[in-house]
């Protein structure tokens, strides 16, 4: 899966990923006038809303980046209805040719982890049929449990072709009460990044591995450092934009290839009508603001990488 990731980020010269974190805040009234008078204030027309929010913004943007990420949660707190939001636009994505990135940070173990891993980027049997339930391309994994709670994933890579991005060091403030504790004299996440390098080994795709890992923007410094520690394992980079990061802060995360890590934006790109910067689109035009933010974006990280 890695390979076509890769891939697409050459195609279209484009090392980001447009995270599909919609709060209903973000949904433009329109939007949500529709939705509401189709199904009501209810959760099915909040789940309605978010798609076709989710469908404007991924119409006006398919063509110029490689991939999205849709964080699972801001699915999840509308039941049921926002669960199949989450399948329907993650089905949407993949008729526009997207890699998907299903952001689900998702760690247990023996038979739990395997249900998650099975559930999102491997298979199940019913009966005499086979199916792939949610299908994501990629998922975020935590490490917490360590490799009982990985393996399942490592084992999904395998046999279905996809990949995972360990969480090594993310970019919330709070992230170092654990991940920056000396063990050994050597921080947490170094010792994650080791153990994302071993669990990478075995699903090595040329120079680059189907594990990969989080590391935040808003670390440049530690980013440098686990750069040369996980040089095959790419890197998925948060906190660009609304957090902080800026393409210039990224340049060690990328290797002498220009390839290696890729960069998210969520409310950047998806509520960027609402910034003072992209305000001329209006509510009406969110999904051309959206783009312009992208194409912002784009020249912002490869000028920096270059």
């Amino acid at each position: 899966m890695i390979e076509k990731l890769i891939e697409q980020i050459k195609k279209k010269d484009a090392p980001i990923v447009v995270g599909l974190d919609p709060m209903l805040g973000y949904v433009p009234e329109f939007i949500k006038d529709k939705a509401f008078g189709e199904f009501g204030e209810t959760l099915e027309g909040a789940a309605e809303a978010i798609f076709e929010f989710n469908k404007g913004i991924v119409d006006a943007v398919y063509d110029i980046i490689p991939a999205v990420k849709p964080q699972i949660a801001m699915y999840e707190q509308f039941g049921v209805p926002g669960v199949n939001a989450f399948k329907k636009t993650v089905d949407y994505c993949h008729e526009k040719g997207l890699v998907v990135i299903g952001d689900i940070k998702r760690g247990d173990i023996g038979s739990t982890s395997k249900a998650y891993a099975d559930g999102h980027i491997g298979w199940v049997t019913v009966g005499s049929k086979t199916y792939a339930p949610f299908d994501e391309d990629i998922v975020t994994v935590n490490p917490y449990l360590g490799t009982d709670g990985v393996k399942p994933f490592v084992d999904c890579c395998k046999e279905c072709d996809k990949g995972i991005f360990v969480l090594v060091k993310t970019s919330n403030p709070s992230s170092g009460e654990f991940q920056d504790r000396l063990i050994d004299g050597r921080p947490l996440y170094e010792h994650v990044a080791q153990k994302v390098v071993e669990w990478g080994e075995s699903v090595l795709h040329g120079d680059y591995s189907d594990v990969g890992c989080v590391v935040g923007a808003t670390y440049p410094e530690m980013g440098k450092v686990l750069r040369k520690l996980m040089p095959k394992a790419y890197i998925l980079v948060p906190g660009y934009g609304a957090q902080g990061g800026k393409g210039a802060d990224l340049v060690h995360f990328f290797n002498e290839d220009g390839l290696g890590a890729i960069v998210n934006s969520s409310r950047g790109i998806i509520a960027a009508y609402k910034n003072e910067a992209y305000a001329s689109f209006g509510e009406e035009g969110y999904a051309d603001a959206s783009r312009k933010a992208c194409e912002d974006m784009i020249a912002d990280i490869n000028g920096a990488r270059r």
